[in-house]
């Protein structure tokens, strides 16, 4: 038999030939260097990161972050793997990724510390927060998030949120102006009234007034294009089966982040109408000639863009803070209530004793005086932000990633240096040894499980879990172990370090101002009785909602106080 040879039949068939030859054989020798490069990082971080113990892999293409998602404690999970395996442990992820997981006041206080500049964003955070708001401060890493955060500081002083304070009661007595209405037409003197949307409304009101001297109106009825958005998140149906496949991917290859589906649409609305409103008030702003010294936050936004210091800001810098703020003031606050008025409705006894304090002391108090005057409102706002922190984990890579996940914000992090992390207690590795230190290499991954930390028994004591705003009214309601973390009030809920929340006291003295009017004006109980079960709803942030209920909703029955 003879052997034969396929001939190309024309020179030009021949050229494609070779050549699909030549582009296949550049695209192995690409591929392979990929893996080789891989290679040499992976052995690279086994050598220089102490190796620790950790749960099994539950599944061989996700590690158990299928598990963490689709749970709906994943706080639990977090605490029970810290009380097997000890104040840090290794948790398998996707594709053969591997995080750290801390859960040790010393260790986070060391994290802490050095983050945006040791630890940073992964590159899937940034992508998915550049995407939502822009490249801002809460995108910026280093000395750019420092230049940023630094330009905006005066806005949230004692005494730029002084100036504040009646806003925040404007908005406030708005919504009991409105309740008052609809008790007064009902026949029992009391109304089921859904108290989420109205909390939003309180919110996004108040972060237009105070910070861009803009009143949206959505109190007084009028639409608002932003809080439609906002609202979408919260009534999108169960997130699909291949939208989740797609995050959990999205971790290991941020590129599928680009693959269209209804989230990353959802996402781009939101940020083109935030766009356009930041854009508008910007733009009214320059027109009307703000004094440049004005401390509020639109104020100190143009002056930023107008100065050649070192603190200036780009156009898209300024239009980026908007969007934080906007998003942030929206969100935050008003979960932040929503859970309070839930608590305060499961808990009359509590409810009971504000009221009290909030009628013994008379008139609405200053900004000073919520922050001084009244324990007991302080202690239940601070047992809500102990229990329901609206951000429920924050992770870090050291130096390769925060990451505004498919359900929940969720700050992705990692390390960009080599380092050691001290621990407040040894713990044993995978070989067996104990260690009271970590070594951990360059591209680490990290997660600080904020909600399990604010609730562990190990750390709390025995009643953690339990709504109790007295712990914080005694010296020895704060046991030793909580004392150790050193974030605002012993809570990671505003995190801590040079990243620690901005606007916290504007948050608290809204939350505490806007708390004050409610409860002293009105009774609040489960529309279906103290046993009523509440769920958390996947939003931008994890909403409450009561089981049963569309969309976000929480219905309260609601009654004047008299």
């Amino acid at each position: 038999m003879k052997a034969s040879i396929a001939i190309p039949d024309s020179p030009s068939s021949l050229w494609l030939t070779v050549r699909s030859v030549g582009a296949f054989n550049v695209a192995c020798s690409f591929a392979a260097l990929w893996a080789f490069v891989k290679v040499i990082r992976v052995l690279r971080w086994r050598l220089r990161t102490t190796q620790l113990r950790g749960p099994p892999r539950t599944s061989l293409v996700y590690g158990v972050s299928n598990d963490l998602v689709s749970s709906k404690d994943s706080a639990t999970m977090y605490e029970h793997w810290a009380q097997e395996y000890g104040v840090a442990y290794m948790i398998p992820s996707v594709l053969g990724q591997t995080r750290i997981v801390l859960s040790d006041p010393r260790a986070i206080a060391h994290f802490y510390a050095r983050e945006s500049w040791t630890y940073v964003q992964t590159p899937l955070s940034l992508t998915l927060i550049e995407n939502l708001v822009g490249r801002g401060v809460l995108w910026s890493q280093g000395e750019s998030h420092r230049r940023q955060r630094k330009a905006l500081t005066p806005a949230f002083s004692n005494a730029a949120i002084r100036k504040l304070t009646s806003v925040f009661y404007d908005s406030a007595y708005k919504v009991k102006s409105v309740w008052d209405t609809d008790l007064q037409s009902s026949k029992d003197g009391n109304a089921v009234i859904e108290v989420q949307n109205w909390m939003n409304h309180i919110s996004l009101d108040t972060i237009g007034i105070a910070g861009f001297s803009h009143d949206f109106g959505s109190l007084d009825g009028k639409h608002a294009s932003v809080t439609e958005v906002f609202d979408t998140f919260g009534n999108k149906p169960k997130v699909s089966a291949l939208n989740k496949v797609l995050f959990l991917l999205a971790s290991a290859f941020p590129i599928v982040t680009k693959i269209p589906n209804s989230r990353v649409k959802l996402t781009k609305k939101l940020n083109a109408t935030m766009g356009e409103i930041s854009n508008d008030l910007l733009v009214r702003s320059r027109r009307e000639k703000q004094v440049e010294e004005e401390k509020s936050i639109i104020g100190l936004l143009i002056k930023a863009e107008n100065q050649d210091a070192e603190l200036r800001m780009s156009e898209d810098e300024v239009l980026a803070q908007m969007k934080v703020l906007l998003l942030a003031g929206y969100e935050t606050t008003s979960i932040s209530l929503t859970w309070a008025l839930i608590e305060l409705s499961r808990h009359p006894d509590v409810q009971t004793r504000l009221r009290e304090e909030l009628l013994t002391f008379g008139a609405d108090p200053t900004y000073d005086q919520l922050k001084a005057n009244l324990p007991y409102l302080d202690a239940v706002v601070h047992e809500i932000l102990r229990l329901h922190p609206p951000v429920v984990e924050f992770s870090r890579v050291v130096s390769t990633l925060i990451c505004l996940s498919i359900e929940t914000l969720k700050v992705d992090l990692q390390a960009r240096v080599d380092d050691v992390i001290p621990l407040s207690e040894p713990v044993c590795t995978g070989s067996g040894k104990m260690t009271d230190s970590i070594s951990i290499a360059k591209g680490s991954l990290f997660v600080i499980p904020i909600e399990a930390i604010n609730r562990s028994l190990a750390i709390w004591g025995p009643d953690a879990k339990e709504f109790k705003p007295d712990r914080w009214l005694t010296e020895d309601g704060i046991t030793g172990k909580a004392k150790e973390v050193q974030g605002h009030r012993h809570l990671l809920t505003f995190v801590d370090g040079p990243r620690t929340c901005l606007g916290k006291d504007f948050a608290l003295a809204e939350f505490k101002a806007v708390l004050s009017v409610l409860v002293k004006n009105f009774v609040y109980e489960m529309r279906d009785g103290p046993d009523t079960q509440v769920e958390i709803a996947r939003g931008i942030l994890p909403r409450p909602r009561v089981v049963g209920e569309d969309s976000i909703g929480v219905p309260l029955r609601v009654r004047r106080y008299e």
